[in-house]
């Protein structure tokens, strides 16, 4: 079963993109530009956006890290 953490982020400078990230447990990513309803790249991504695409991917990373470091352990 693939889960699914959802993040929802709205710049506050221009083009005020309103975005929802969705982290899948297997890793992969989906972004979806709300306004457009169109899936987006990370590589479209600039800013503010872009710096949370990052981070949410660094602390996903650190998570599953985590994980299998106690359950292999």
């Amino acid at each position: 079963m693939r889960n699914c953490e959802n993040y929802r982020f709205i710049e506050r400078h221009r083009p005020w993109r309103d975005l929802t990230f969705k982290f899948y447990s297997d890793g992969a990513l989906t972004i979806i530009d709300n306004t457009a309803d169109e899936v987006i790249t990370p590589r479209e991504l600039k800013g503010e956006s872009y710096d949370f695409y990052v981070r949410r991917r660094i602390a996903f990373i650190k998570q599953d890290l985590n994980a299998k470091q106690s359950k292999y352990a």
